[in-house]
C-alpha cells in the first residue's frame, strides 16, 4: 500500500494523549481515547493490506501472522525483559505475583482478560501495573485471529455480503458496548466484544478507499471533514474523564474523528499537512514503542513512591518513553522487519522460545506467590499481616432500609452476589440471629460517599454515644452526587438515588460526606443547600486522607527494621495541596463544616504511619489511603464525635 504521512501523524495524535493521561496530567483527562484511535488505524491498515492481497489472489495466513510477529513481538519482548529485574528489586510479593500473572497473560495475548478480572482500568491499583497497557495489544491480536480468517473464507461471496455481515457485527458490538459501559464497565473497557466495532469502523474505511471507481472528495469537503476529525479527537481528549461511560456511544467521537482524518486528510489539504508534519510523523513512527515503554516507566516510578503531583518527574519520564522508543525502533524493530536480517524461521523460533521463556518465568513467580527472594525475613513477616483481605463492612440494602448485622456473624459463609462495585446480600440468605435488634434511638448520623466515607463507619459506631444510630450509603468508587436516579444497571446512580431518598425520609441529624480526593466548593455549596432544604441540621465534609505510593504497608516494609512514626516519603503532596486549598475556600462559608484529615494525621514532621510498637497491627491506613480500624476510631473519638454531639 502507498505510504501516507498523515496516518503516522494520526498515530502521534493517539499516543501523546495516552502518555500524558497516564502521566497524570489533568488537562488530558480523556487521553485514554488515544487507544480507540489506534484501534481505528489498525483496523484500516490491516484491512487495506488484506484486501489488496485477496484482490491479487496471493493472501497467505502464514505471511499475515509473520508480519504481525515482526511488528509486535520484538519491542514487546524487549520491554517485558527490561521490566523483570526492576520488578524483582522493587515489587513486593503481592505486586510481584500480579506482575507474574501479567507475564503469563501477555505471552498468550490474554492480558485484557486478566486485567478485566483483577480491577478496572481507572482504579488506583491499575496505575501500579507495569504491563497494564498490553490489554489493547491483546484485543487486537484476538481480533486478528478471527478477522483475516473470515475474509479469506467468505471472499468468494463478494464484498457486499461481507460488508453486510460485518455491519451486523458492528451494530451488535456497539450496542453491547453501550449497555456494558453502564452495567459492566470493566468488561466493556477490556474485552473484544465491546471493542470490536472500533476496529471494524477502521476496516469499513479501508473497504471504501479500496473501491476502484470511487469519486474523489472535493477540496472544500476534505478540509472541513478533516479538521472536524481533528476537533472530535481533541474534544474527547480534553473533555472526557474517568467518569465518562466508556466505550459506548461516547467512543464514537474519537473513532469517527479518526475515520474522518483517514478518509479526508491528504497531502493536498491543510489538515493533511498539519497532521503529516515532520514532528507528528516522527512521533508516529515510534508510537508503538513509545506506547510500550511509557506504562512501565510510570508504574515503577509510582511503586517507588513518586506521586502524580511530581509533575516534572512525570514529564521527564514521558520524554524518556519517546527516547526509549527511538532506540527500540532503530535497534530492535527495524532489524526484525528486515527479512534479510531475520529470516522467517528465525522469527518463529524467536516467537516460540520467547513466549515459553516469559510464560515459564510468570508461572514460577505466580507459584511462589510473588516471593522470589527479594525480601528479608523481617519484611516477609511484616507483610504477611496484610495478606488477608480487610473484612467487608456488614451492611446491605433491603427495600429502602439499611440492615445492620452483628460483627461476630460469619459474613463470608452467607450467599451473596456482585452488583457493580457493591456486594449485595439477599436478606433471605442471612440467619435471623445475625440481625441487630433495632432500639429506639433519638439521633441519626448518615454517612454518604465512596469507600473513603465507608472507613469512617467503624470509628463512629464505636465512639458515638448510645443514643446515636449510624447509617451509611457509601459504595466503593461512587462519589456522592445530587444528580442521580433509580437504576438497575448503574450502581453508583442507584446508590446516590437511594441515599437522597433515605435522607429525605429519615431526616438524619447529621450527614457526613466523604470521598477519595475530597470535594470542590461548588459541589459542597450545592450539597449544603439541598440537604438543608430536606431538613438536615448539620452537614460535614471530610477531606482526603494522606495518600501513600504505592501503599503505606509497602512504604513501611521498605524502611525496616527501623520504621518511622511519621514521614513524608511516599506521600502524594498533591493531596496536601488540595486539602490546603479546600480549607481556605471552605472557611468562607459558615453553613457547612470541612474537616481536614490531613491536619489530623500530618504535621511538619510528616504523616502518622502507626500508633504502637506493634506496627503492623496499628498502621493508620491498610493500603494507599483507606483508614485502618484503629485510625478510624482515633479520628472519630478526637475529631468527628466532638463536632457531632456539640450543640
Amino acid at each position: 500500500m502507498d505510504y501516507r504521512r498523515e496516518i503516522d501523524g494520526l498515530r502521534a495524535l493517539a499516543v501523546l494523549p495516552v502518555i500524558l493521561f497516564h502521566a497524570g496530567f489533568e488537562t488530558f483527562s480523556g487521553g485514554f481515547v488515544g487507544v480507540d484511535v489506534f484501534f481505528v488505524i489498525s483496523g484500516y491498515l490491516i484491512t487495506t493490506i488484506i484486501l489488496a492481497e485477496l484482490e491479487q489472489g496471493k493472501f497467505s495466513i502464514v505471511n499475515f501472522y509473520e508480519r504481525r510477529a515482526r511488528r509486535i513481538l520484538p519491542a514487546l519482548f524487549l520491554v517485558m525483559l527490561v521490566c523483570i529485574p526492576f520488578a524483582w528489586f522493587w515489587l513486593l510479593p503481592s505486586d510481584m505475583k500480579d506482575f507474574s500473572k501479567s507475564l503469563v497473560a501477555v505471552s498468550v495475548f490474554a492480558s485484557n482478560i486478566l486485567f478485566w478480572r483483577e480491577s478496572g482500568y481507572f482504579d488506583t491499583a491499575a496505575e501500579l501495573k507495569p504491563l497494564l497497557h498490553t490489554w489493547s495489544l491483546a484485543v487486537e491480536e484476538q481480533y486478528y485471529v478471527l478477522f483475516p480468517l473470515f475474509l479469506m473464507l467468505f471472499w468468494k461471496l463478494g464484498k457486499r455480503w461481507i460488508l453486510v455481515t460485518l455491519g451486523v457485527v458492528f451494530v451488535a458490538s456497539l450496542a453491547v458496548a453501550q449497555w456494558a459501559a453502564y452495567a459492566k464497565p470493566a468488561a466493556a473497557f477490556y474485552l473484544l466484544p465491546t471493542r470490536g466495532w472500533e476496529l471494524l469502523i477502521g476496516a469499513f474505511s479501508a473497504f471504501y478507499l479500496s473501491k476502484v471507481n470511487r469519486e474523489e472528495f472535493g477540496k472544500g469537503l476534505s478540509e472541513v471533514a478533516g479538521w472536524l476529525g481533528v476537533a472530535l479527537i481533541m474534544s474527547a481528549v480534553f473533555s472526557y474523564s474517568k467518569t465518562t461511560p466508556f466505550p459506548g456511544f461516547y467512543a464514537l467521537v474519537p473513532t469517527i474523528g479518526a475515520v474522518l482524518i483517514i478518509l479526508f486528510a491528504t497531502r493536498q489539504t491543510t489538515v493533511g499537512k498539519f497532521v503529516g508534519n515532520k514532528a507528528f510523523v516522527g512521533v508516529g513512527l515510534v508510537s508503538y514503542s513509545a506506547y510500550l515503554w511509557h506504562q512501565p516507566l510510570f508504574a515503577f516510578a509510582r511503586q517507588q513512591g513518586i506521586a502524580d503531583s511530581d509533575v516534572m518527574v512525570f514529564l521527564a519520564l514521558s520524554i524518556s518513553s519517546l527516547f526509549s522508543a527511538y532506540l527500540s525502533r532503530k535497534f530492535v524493530e527495524a532489524p526484525f522487519r528486515n527479512k534479510a536480517v531475520v529470516s522467517k524461521k528465525t522469527l518463529f523460533l524467536f516467537a516460540v522460545f520467547g513466549s515459553i521463556f516469559f510464560l515459564g518465568l510468570g508461572l514460577f513467580g505466580y507459584k511462589k506467590n510473588g516471593d522470589v527472594g527479594q525480601l528479608t525475613v523481617e519484611q516477609r513477616a511484616f507483610l504477611s499481616y496484610f495478606e488477608n483481605d480487610i473484612p467487608e463492612w456488614k451492611y446491605v440494602i433491603k427495600m429502602g432500609l439499611i440492615e445492620k448485622f452483628r460483627d461476630d456473624c460469619n459474613f463470608y459463609d452467607i450467599p451473596k452476589y456482585r452488583s457493580g462495585n457493591a456486594t449485595i446480600v439477599p436478606l433471605a440468605n442471612i440467619p435471623k440471629d445475625c440481625h441487630t435488634k433495632t432500639s429506639e434511638k433519638s439521633k441519626v448520623v448518615f454517612i454518604w460517599g465512596d469507600s473513603h466515607a465507608t472507613h469512617l463507619s467503624y470509628g463512629l459506631r464505636n465512639e458515638l454515644p448510645y443514643d446515636f444510630e449510624v447509617l451509611q450509603v457509601a459504595s466503593s468508587g461512587c462519589v456522592a452526587s445530587l444528580e442521580s436516579k433509580e437504576s438497575k444497571v448503574n450502581y453508583c446512580e442507584h446508590s446516590n438515588w437511594f441515599a437522597l431518598n433515605t435522607i429525605q425520609t429519615l431526616k438524619p441529624d447529621v450527614v457526613i460526606i466523604g470521598q477519595n480526593l475530597g470535594h470542590d466548593i461548588k459541589r459542597m455549596k450545592s450539597f449544603s443547600e439541598r440537604l438543608k432544604s430536606l431538613g438536615v441540621d448539620k452537614i460535614i465534609f471530610t477531606g482526603p486522607t494522606p495518600h501513600w505510593n504505592p501503599s503505606l504497608p509497602a512504604v513501611l516494609a521498605r524502611s525496616l527494621p527501623k520504621v518511622p512514626e511519621r514521614t513524608f516519603y511516599g506521600i502524594d503532596r498533591g493531596v496536601l495541596e488540595l486539602d490546603a486549598k479546600l480549607k481556605i475556600e471552605s472557611s468562607k462559608y459558615p453553613n457547612f463544616e470541612y474537616i481536614s484529615l490531613m491536619d489530623f494525621f500530618c504535621n511538619k514532621d510528616g504523616c502518622l504511619t502507626h500508633y504502637s510498637s506493634d506496627v503492623a497491627a496499628s498502621v493508620t491506613t491498610w493500603d494507599y489511603g483507606h483508614l485502618a480500624p484503629i485510625a478510624s476510631r482515633h479520628l472519630a473519638k478526637e475529631i468527628l464525635v466532638p463536632r457531632i454531639v456539640k450543640n
